[in-house]
């Protein structure tokens, strides 16, 4: 038996939206696993607000709308007092409409940094302006690269960042080529065969999960990733896995976050998680630790609330709250947390930091 009972009323109720199908979905083994290492850390102390926390698990790889349906369904239950999730911007565009700030949502990925969120939506991914165009700035001071070629799927997230792209160059001629492309595509030749691509020095990539990996396989069966190299917002270790060794010559990642087992935290972190789940376990990645993460910050903010009500949330956070999580005090500046910024370099199927970029 529970030490919290078996009361629906002595739980937190935690709705998370993680792809299990589509380009996203091969990240949704790494990310369930680490949510519930999340849930089982807080369950063994206090919970959230002295209550057990438990999870359900939306698949956000479906089409917007047939999520939003499903969160609100769920919503008019009553019973739901948090959402987290891993999932693509066009999920949350619909999905924090039907939320209408009833409860904290708590949004674990990278995103394109419009300013028009509804209150109560919380950014702990990264902004373009923290992460990918830092990113670039590090690729063209340490290896000269001066014109880019982007490829994004064709959503808001990589459209929104491509303009952010163009808006930091001050060479109106440095992106030689930009295309999009929609979820799921299986070829990009159209891309690879361009003219224009052969006077890029590098290539962006604003895709999603397995499109990144099968992108990559197909850049680098053409030759060109001996002599051009790439850069992804968008790629944690399970990318690199599914492209292979030989897709991931010099490819760059840029998180706020990239597991090291070098590091004491690093260690200690991944202990825990094979303690939990056993050494045959989907790898703990840049991604799925942003889930936990995100589980962790919700705990971290009802503690220095005493509430999950929105205005309570909303107004701590404008108060210049400081929340303790696993990987240390965060702090948020209007609705985005504040984090530090890395660019790795992929070095067979693992990646290795190179530089702490803001």
């Amino acid at each position: 038996m529970s030490a919290f009972g078996e009361s629906p009323e002595g739980t937190i109720e935690i709705l998370n939206i993680v792809p299990m199908q589509g380009p996203g979905g091969i990240v949704a083994p790494s990310c369930d696993a680490a949510i519930s290492l999340a849930v089982d850390e807080i369950n063994r102390g206090t919970g959230i607000l002295g209550r057990e926390i438990r999870t359900t698990n939306i698949d956000g790889g479906r089409a917007p709308h047939e999520v939003a349906s499903e969160v609100s369904a769920l919503l008019a239950t009553g019973m739901v007092d948090a959402i987290t999730g891993w999932h693509t911007s066009a999920v949350r565009r619909v999905v924090a409409r039907a939320t209408a700030s009833r409860v904290p949502y708590l949004f674990a990925t990278g995103h394109e940094g419009l300013p028009d969120e509804l209150p109560g939506v919380l950014m702990l991914g990264e902004h373009p302006a923290g992460q990918t165009l830092p990113a670039l700035q590090w690729l063209e001071r340490e290896h000269g690269v001066r014109r880019w070629a982007i490829i994004g799927n064709d959503y808001i997230w990589p459209r929104e960042s491509a303009k952010a792209i163009r808006n930091s160059l001050t060479d109106p001629g440095a992106i030689v080529l930009e295309r999009f492309v929609p979820l799921g595509a299986p070829d990009f030749g159209d891309f690879l065969g361009h003219p224009a691509l052969d006077r890029a020095d590098g290539v962006v990539i604003l895709m999603v999960g397995a499109d990144v990996s099968r992108f990559n396989r197909q850049f680098a069966s053409t030759g060109r990733a001996a002599t051009q190299l790439r850069i992804s917002p968008a790629a944690d270790e399970n990318v690199l896995l599914a492209g292979g060794p030989g897709a991931n010559q010099n490819f760059y990642a840029a998180s706020s976050f990239f597991i090291d087992e070098r590091t004491a935290d690093g260690r200690e972190r991944v202990g825990r998680y094979r303690k939990l789940h056993g050494e045959f376990a989907p790898a703990l990645t840049s991604f799925s630790n942003m889930t936990y993460e995100a589980i962790h910050t919700l705990a971290g903010l009802a503690h220095a609330v005493g509430s999950l009500r929105v205005p309570d949330v909303l107004g701590a956070i404008d108060h210049g709250v400081l929340l303790e999580t696993p990987g240390g005090l965060r702090a948020f500046q209007g609705n985005q947390a504040i984090q530090h910024g890395y660019i790795a370099r992929a070095n067979g199927v693992e990646f290795d930091i190179v530089a702490r970029i803001t």
